[in-house]
Formats: C-alpha cells, structure tokens, sequence
C-alpha cells in the first residue's frame, strides 16, 4: 500500500531559470534548483536547493530554503531555513526552524492561529476595508468580539482555497 501511494506523489523538479507566476492548486513536492523570478504559490512541499536564486514573493504550506531567496515568504505550517539558505526580506512563518549558518536578513513576524483584521489584510495582500466588508456582510468567516474581529488562520486558508474570496 505504501507502494501505491508513492506513486501518487506529485513531484516537480525545476532545473531552468523562470520567470513568471506560478500557482499549484493541488498538493506538489516542489523543489527549484535554478533561478525563479515572480510570484510563487504553492501547497504541500516547496524546497529552495543549495543552486537556487529566488526573487520573489512566496506562499506555501511547508517551505525549506537552502538557496538565495529574496522577497517575501509565507509559511503557512513551516519555514526552514538550512545551513546554506541566505534569505533577505519579510517572513511569515507559523513555525520556523533555523539552522546554524543561515543567514536572514530582515523582518520576521510568526503567523497566529488567529489574526486581527489589519492582519488578515496583509495576509490576504488585500486592503483593510475589504476584509471589514466581506466579514461585515457574512461572506468571511471571523469572530467579532465587540468591535474587533478575529479571524482563524485555518479557517480563512479553507476559505481561500475553495475559491470564496470576494464572492
């Protein structure tokens, strides 16, 4: 059985120098070997090699640089950072881990399992007065507590997946 699930792993391996957006709706183990240039969506596993330059803004579950990245990265679950991985710009991680001889250089703020509306905004990449709209017309999933409203992280990345942004 383990056999047979193996064969189900999407894998995809970049060796080349792109440029452009990419986007996986559906789980990958992706790993750049080469240059990438853009915007870079992702679900499952992304790895950043040791031959990689990356300039780009970054979303995905599970990240592992050990490359040049500069940009911006969200880590949904993980961010590691290996021995090589040289990464300049903003990270987002709801975990880190970082081993000895990386280096990072910038701003680092850890994703909560609940996030303020100026939060999601960022998150979302979108402006606070969208955000406040789709909660305040119940099309976003969120807690208001008196005048504040709290939104889950796992909640709204379901949300974002099946499509219902500004719907």
């Amino acid at each position: 059985m383990a056999f047979k699930k193996k064969l189900e792993e999407k894998i995809l391996d970049v060796d080349v120098a792109m440029q452009g957006n990419l986007v996986f709706k559906d789980a990958v183990n992706l790993r750049i070997n080469g240059k990438f240039e853009g915007d870079l969506q992702s679900k499952g596993n992304l790895t950043i090699a040791s031959t990689a330059v990356v300039v780009a803004d970054i979303m995905g579950d599970n990240i592992i640089v050990d490359g040049k990245v500069k940009g911006r990265i969200v880590a949904k679950e993980r961010l590691t950072l290996l021995p090589q991985a040289v990464v300049e710009g903003e990270i987002y991680p709801a975990k880190l881990n970082v081993a000895e001889g990386a280096i990072f250089e910038g701003r680092c703020s850890m994703l909560h399992d609940f996030m303020s509306a100026e939060e999601l905004a960022h998150y979302l990449e979108v402006d606070l007065n969208s955000v406040l709209e789709w909660a305040n017309s119940g099309k976003m999933p969120g807690l208001k507590e008196g005048d504040k409203w709290r939104f889950e992280r796992k909640t709204i990345d379901s949300w974002v997946a099946a499509g219902k942004v500004g719907k």
